[in-house]
């Protein structure tokens, strides 16, 4: 049996404070709101395999005028589930990284401090065989590893690969 799949539409964070989270996502340019709101509860904890009586609050950003792809979906419940370690620093084993393009690049860097970036190196120039660009990986006010790279957002419709 075969099966047709889609480019990744969003990822799911969960945050402890959704508007905390928003403005620091606002502030990477994730200004567009696709969809907000409380959900049904008792989907939510069939979904989540949480407790019946949770609640989840939600915004699903994207930046302004581009495609329902690509979202970073903030989901807030209550009463508040257990949290894993949050990262403070270099990435972990088994850990997802957010990676988004961003032009200028320290801009975005200072843009996401401004906004509550829980740990921001300066971004460093990445070489390899095919290019050179400036990324970083930050963290947002969570500890989400967040991987920002000095490209022009335009790029993400490219169709070919890696140096075609």
């Amino acid at each position: 049996m075969t099966h047709n799949i889609s480019s990744l539409i969003r990822s799911a964070v969960f945050v402890s404070d959704l508007e905390r989270s928003s403005i620091f996502y606002r502030a990477l340019g994730l200004t567009s709101v696709y969809f907000e709101g409380e959900l049904d509860g008792p989907s939510t904890a069939a979904a989540l395999k949480t407790p019946p009586t949770t609640t989840c609050r939600c915004r699903i950003l994207r930046p302004e005028g581009r495609p329902n792809f690509g979202m970073i979906g903030l989901f807030e419940l209550t009463p508040a589930q257990e949290a894993i370690p949050q990262g403070d620093g270099p990435p972990r084993l088994g850990e997802v990284a957010l990676v988004l393009y961003a032009t200028p690049i320290h801009a975005a860097v200072e843009a996401a401090r401004a906004a509550g970036a829980s740990w921001s190196p300066d971004p460093s120039l990445f070489v390899m065989a095919h290019r050179q660009q400036y990324e970083v990986c930050l963290r947002d006010p969570d500890g989400v590893l967040i991987n920002l790279i000095d490209r022009p957002p335009a790029e993400q419709d490219r169709t070919t690969p890696v140096g075609g």
